[in-house]
């Protein structure tokens, strides 16, 4: 074994993204191109001995002939066949593979047919013991040290992916995991429904070797108030510009939102997921109340915060009446942008359990879980009437005409640089994407295209 280990960590992507020799990224992809912060951690958990290259899909294509003594695959669901593939060829060429993130954390016996290990879960603490024992040649199939502890936590090495290729190479996180537990969610079920925060110093510092703007990963930023609070007052001197995620509740709080505000919060991605009452219970997002949606979108928008919103469309409440409310209060709550999905069934949520269970889910071929594909049996509408109506409200969101109303009324409290920064590049990026994709133009049959309100029930 040589003394400097040479391991290539890859991020494989579905094919209409996939650069190969001779192909540049895609321009309507790259404003989703937001963070190879996993695949840095991984990186800044290796002992100092190893020497990682990092590989996107997204962004160059692989060298299967590159001289690598480890390879390293991170995935998730839906670009787990095409990590297959690639494993599968690295191992025919007797250079061992080792798998991780969430689609080998949930289905860890099937991840291990096409590899020589497994990391369960997060990598910080499996990492040092999976390279120690490929060193000593005792490689174990599966590794599972539990959740890491943050506080201590390197600095990632973002000299290690080429910038230019991202809508911005600084991400960070602060907390990791979600209290609530969605059945839908594959992020709290990572996390093993925990909550932790790192030390509010470790993140500052790192926030001081990081351009100007800034996105926070975190599932819910502000799940703990008076630490998000904390964090935001020391914040403000650092003059940052950041995005982030959290969930509706902070709209309820005025400090939360004046303090995110003076530290450089200019948009937050809130899954609202559904105007019906009776979705969002069933789905265990008790703390979201439908009806008070619209009021709290506007105490964002008051604030001088931009609001992305998550919609999912599928549950079992929706019939095709969903489709046209949905977009009807799209437009009442004034979305800034909105990433609009077909419920998916991840493996490892309750949702696919339940619906497994049920046999419902009548299509397994993981690279249609993508967010865009119908794989289950709806309740009150045929899986043709669900994607058709998924497309719909698409296209009809992001059609030229409503997309510049929707700018230049952001750019009215949001201002013109944050506008451009943020709600411009998401807006466009949506449009290029469904080009792209066709998506906006598989009409919906038997799809309404009015209703009498958007008002959530």
């Amino acid at each position: 074994m040589p003394d400097r280990l040479r391991f290539f960590l890859i991020n494989p992507t579905a094919p209409e993204w996939r650069v190969t020799d001779g192909r540049a990224p895609s321009r309507a992809n790259k404003t989703f191109r937001f963070s190879m912060l996993p695949s840095l951690c991984v990186a800044a958990a290796m002992p100092p001995n190893v020497q990682t290259r990092i590989i996107d899909e997204d962004v160059e294509p692989i060298d299967f002939d590159a001289d690598a003594d480890l390879i390293g695959i991170s995935f998730m669901t839906f670009n787990a066949p095409r990590a297959y593939q690639i494993a599968d060829r690295f191992r025919a060429q007797g250079k061992p593979v080792i798998f991780g993130g969430f689609h080998p954390t949930f289905l860890p016996d099937e991840a291990k047919e096409h590899a020589d290990a497994v990391c369960i879960g997060e990598a910080e603490p499996n990492v040092p013991a999976m390279i120690a024992d490929f060193t000593a040649g005792r490689l174990q199939p599966f590794y599972d040290l539990g959740p890491a502890d943050l506080k201590g936590l390197r600095i990632p090495d973002r000299s290690l992916i080429r910038k230019s290729a991202y809508i911005t190479p600084y991400a960070i996180q602060a907390t990791r995991g979600c209290r609530y537990r969605c059945k839908f969610c594959s992020v709290a079920a990572f996390h093993r429904y925990r909550y932790r925060t790192r030390p509010i110093d470790e993140v500052l510092a790192e926030l001081r070797v990081l351009g100007r703007n800034v996105l926070f990963i975190d599932d819910n930023l502000v799940a703990d108030r008076d630490y998000a609070k904390a964090l935001f007052a020391k914040m403000v001197p650092l003059r940052k510009c950041w995005a982030g995620q959290g969930s509706i509740d902070m709209a309820a709080d005025e400090e939360l939102l004046r303090l995110a505000r003076a530290s450089g919060c200019r948009g937050m991605f809130v899954g609202l997921e559904s105007v019906s009452q009776e979705n969002l219970r069933q789905s265990n997002k008790y703390f979201c109340r439908a009806r008070d949606y619209v009021r709290a979108i506007a105490r964002f928008h008051a604030a001088g915060i931009g609001i992305y919103a998550g919609i999912v469309l599928g549950m079992d409440h929706d019939t095709p009446a969903a489709f046209p409310a949905t977009l009807d209060f799209l437009d009442e709550a004034r979305i800034d942008a909105v990433q609009v999905t077909v419920l998916t069934p991840f493996p490892g949520t309750p949702l696919f359990d339940e619906l497994d269970r049920q046999g419902r889910i009548f299509d397994k071929d993981w690279s249609k879980y993508d967010f865009n594909h119908v794989v289950f049996e709806p309740q009150n509408m045929s899986p043709q009437t669900l994607q058709a109506g998924h497309d719909w409200v698409c296209r009809k969101f992001y059609s030229l005409g409503p997309t510049l109303q929707r700018l230049w009324r952001t750019m009215r409290f949001l201002g013109p640089a944050s506008t451009l920064a943020t709600a411009v590049p998401l807006n466009l990026g949506y449009r290029r994407r469904f080009r792209a994709n066709g998506v906006p133009y598989r009409e919906a049959e038997g799809v309404p295209v009015t209703c009498s309100s958007g008002t959530p029930s």
